[in-house]
C-alpha cells in the first residue's frame, strides 16, 4: 500500500460525552463490531463480569467511570480506525481537551433521557474552536426518553449546530421496535435484551412496503412514514463538506448496551469522517503527506502496566512515516532519541510496531524525557500549536502517612503529576509539597494510585489558595525583592520555576501594585 493510501485509510477520532451518557459502552461496542474484541464488557453490571477494554485502571473498574483517556485501534472495511475514549467527568476535562487536539473528528454521545447536559456544551465549545467535525449518537433508546424530534431541536438550540438524522428510531423505551436507516432504506429490528448479539435487518426498497406493517405493526409503520416525510421536509440533506467544516452534524439513534444502531454509525463514520488533517506549527502548516516525520506528545501515563513500572508517552503522528529504531529530534531538549519498542494500543494491551503513519497514535517508553506538548521531528525545529494547559483551581498539602515510604511517595508524585492532570509545587519556606488540580476527584485518584501503584500512603489536607501564578521579571533586583518579601507564599514547580501562591484576589492585587516590574502568569509557558 502506498504512503498516500495509508494516510487516506486512517480515521482518528475521540468519543466525548457527559458522564454516564454511555461513551465507554459505545467504545466497547465499536471494538466488538470492528472485530477487535470477541465479547463486550460492561461499565456497571452485576451480570456481566468482564470490565470494559478502555476502563482498565483499578479505580475505573471500581467507580464505573473513565478517569484517563484510552487509545484503541482496529481495522474495519480496509480502514484503520483509531479511537480515543475520553473521561466525561468534568474533573478530568483537561485530559479530554488535550485529547481533542490529537484527533481529526469526534463522535458525541447524548443520553436520550437527559438530552444535552452541561459537560456536553463545554466539550462542543472546544470542538467548535477547532471546527472539528462532529457526529452525534443518541443513546439509550431502550429507556423511556424524550421524543426524537424534541431531542434534535434541543441539540440545535443548545449546541448551536445544524443536524441531519441518518437513522430514525421506531418507538422508544418499552415500545422500542428498532431503527430505520434513512440512507440505506433498511429496517433494523430490535430483539429485546441482546447484549452480545447483532440485530435482525430487513432491507426494503420502499417505505410503503407492507412488510414493515407486518413486522412492527400498522400504527408504528404509519408513524414511521409520517416521521420520514417530516425529516425530508425539515432537515437539509447531508453535505459532506459542511460536515467536514463543522457546520452540520449527522445524527444516529441506538442503544449501545444492546449493540443497536452501532453498525450504521460505524459504516457511515468510516465513509465520511476526515482522514488525517493539516496541523498548525509555529513555523507554518504541516501536511500529513509531508515526507519528513513529525508528531507531538499529548498525554503521558505512568504505570500503564503496574508490574513493570513503565511510563508511556502518547504520540500523535502528523506527517511522514515513524520507523522503529530510527533517531528523531526532540525539539525542546534539542537532542536525538531512538525508540526500540514503539507500541500500538488496545487500551492496556500493547504490541510493538515497526512503522506508523499520520493519524496513528503510538506509545513511546519514556524515561522522563517528555512533557505534554513536546514535538518530535525528523530534524526540523518547530512546535505544534493548540495543546492547552490550565492553571490549577484547587490546592492541597501532601502529608506523608508512612515515613518509611518517603522515596516511593516522592517518585509517585513526580510521575503522576507528569501526566498533566495535576501540578506539583514545593514551598520555598518549609519545603512542603502542594498539589494543584482542576477538579476535586483528581485528589482521590492520585491518592488511590499512590497506594496501589507505589505502595505510598498520603493524605491531602485543605489549603485555601486563590491562584498559583508563575512569576518572572526583566529586572533581577525586583524579582529578588519580591521573593524575599513574599517568601512564605513562594513555591517552585517541577522545572524549578518560581510560583506565587496567592491566597486571595486582593493579596494578588497588592503584590502587583507593590512590585510593578514583576509579571504574573497563569501558564508556565511564557
Amino acid at each position: 500500500m502506498t504512503f498516500t493510501e495509508e494516510i487516506n485509510r486512517r480515521r482518528t477520532f475521540a468519543i466525548i460525552a457527559h458522564p454516564d451518557a454511555g461513551k465507554t459502552t459505545l467504545t466497547e461496542k465499536l471494538l466488538l463490531f470492528g472485530g477487535a474484541i470477541q465479547s463486550a464488557g460492561a461499565v456497571k453490571s452485576n451480570k456481566i463480569k468482564k470490565a470494559t477494554t478502555s476502563d482498565f485502571m483499578e479505580i475505573e473498574k471500581q467507580r464505573g467511570i473513565s478517569v484517563s483517556t484510552s487509545v484503541m485501534a482496529f481495522d474495519y472495511k480496509n480502514y484503520k480506525v483509531n479511537i480515543l475514549d475520553t473521561p466525561g467527568h468534568e474533573d478530568f476535562a483537561e485530559d479530554t481537551y488535550r485529547t481533542l487536539s490529537a484527533v481529526d473528528s469526534v463522535i458525541m454521545v447524548i443520553d436520550c433521557v437527559k438530552g444535552v447536559e452541561p459537560q456536553t456544551r463545554k466539550l462542543l465549545e472546544v470542538c467548535r474552536m477547532r471546527n472539528t467535525p462532529v457526529i452525534v449518537f443518541i443513546n439509550k433508546l431502550d429507556r423511556e426518553g424524550q421524543n426524537a424530534f424534541d431531542l434534535l431541536d434541543e441539540i440545535e438550540k443548545e449546541l448551536k449546530i445544524k443536524v441531519r438524522p441518518l437513522t430514525w428510531p421506531i418507538g422508544i423505551g418499552k415500545s422500542f421496535k428498532g431503527v430505520y436507516n434513512l440512507t440505506e432504506k433498511s429496517l433494523n429490528l430490535f430483539q429485546g435484551d441482546s447484549k452480545t448479539t447483532v440485530e435482525d435487518t430487513l432491507t426494503i426498497s420502499d417505505i410503503n412496503d407492507k412488510q414493515i406493517d407486518k413486522r412492527i405493526g400498522e400504527s408504528f409503520a404509519e408513524q414511521l412514514r409520517a416521521d420520514v416525510d417530516l425529516i425530508d421536509g425539515v432537515y437539509d440533506t447531508l453535505d459532506r463538506q459542511k460536515y467536514l467544516d463543522g457546520h452540520i452534524s449527522p445524527v444516529f439513534f441506538g442503544s449501545a448496551v444492546n449493540n443497536f444502531g452501532i453498525k450504521e454509525l460505524l459504516d457511515c463514520f468510516v465513509e465520511i469522517a476526515p482522514p488525517p488533517i493539516d496541523r498548525e506549527t509555529d513555523e507554518g502548516i504541516v501536511k500529513p503527506s509531508d515526507p519528513k516525520f513529525s508528531g507531538f506528545i499529548f498525554k503521558i501515563h505512568a504505570n500503564l502496566d503496574p508490574k513493570h513500572r513503565d511510563r508511556i508517552a502518547f504520540l500523535r503522528i502528523c506527517s511522514g512515516t515513524f520507523e522503529r529504531n530510527k533517531y528523531y529530534h526532540h525539539v525542546r531538549d534539542d537532542k536525538e532519541l531512538r525508540f526500540s519498542n514503539p507500541t500500538a494500543f488496545m487500551a492496556q494491551q500493547k504490541s510493538v510496531i515497526d512503522e506508523a503513519f499520520p493519524g496513528d497514535v503510538i506509545g513511546l517508553y519514556d524515561a522522563g524525557n517528555f512533557k505534554i506538548g513536546d514535538t518530535l521531528t525528523e530534524g526540523k525545529n518547530f512546535h505544534f500549536k493548540g495543546i492547552p494547559s490550565f492553571s490549577p483551581e484547587l490546592f492541597r498539602y501532601v502529608t506523608n502517612l508512612d515515613p518509611m515510604k518517603t522515596k516511593q511517595l516522592q517518585k509517585g508524585l513526580e510521575q503522576l503529576t507528569d501526566e498533566g492532570v495535576a501540578q506539583l509545587f514545593t514551598k520555598k519556606a518549609d519545603g512542603r509539597k502542594v498539589v494543584g488540580t482542576v477538579g476535586a476527584l483528581q485528589f482521590e485518584v492520585i491518592q488511590h494510585r499512590l497506594k496501589s501503584e507505589y505502595n505510598a500512603s498520603a493524605s491531602f489536607d485543605q489549603l485555601n489558595l486563590y491562584k498559583a501564578l508563575w512569576i518572572s521579571s526583566d529586572d533581577k533586583k525586583s524579582l529578588d525583592d519580591f521573593m524575599l518579601d513574599r517568601s512564605s507564599h513562594v513555591a517552585y514547580d517541577k522545572e524549578n520555576k518560581p510560583v506565587f501562591l496567592a491566597e486571595s484576589a486582593w493579596l494578588l492585587q497588592m503584590a502587583q501594585e507593590k512590585f510593578p516590574k514583576v509579571k504574573f502568569h497563569l501558564k508556565s509557558e511564557f
